[in-house]
């Protein structure tokens, strides 16, 4: 048997971050959602590599393809907005 469909929020498919499809000018603001103790040290070191350091710490880093790529590999721990122009 599997997860009952009605509850509808687990999985990563609900935590997943959604990257905006264009760069964005003002950047990307960054918010770590959920903890990294108990995840792998690779997605820590990630975390860090980001800046962002501790839980419900928000960010805003350049809108790059490095990052985006750090951002895709710890998209179900961040939550991702486009940044302020200006």
């Amino acid at each position: 048997m599997g997860r009952n469909p009605a509850v509808g929020r687990q999985g990563p498919a609900y935590h997943e971050a959604k990257l905006p499809a264009k760069p964005a000018k003002g950047g990307l603001t960054l918010k770590q959602v959920r903890s990294d103790s108990g995840r792998a040290e690779t997605y820590r070191r990630t975390l860090r590599a980001l800046g962002l350091r501790h839980y419900q710490h928000q960010i805003v880093v350049q809108d790059t393809p490095s990052i985006r790529g750090m951002i895709f590999k710890v998209r179900h721990l961040v939550q991702v907005t486009p940044g302020k122009e200006g």
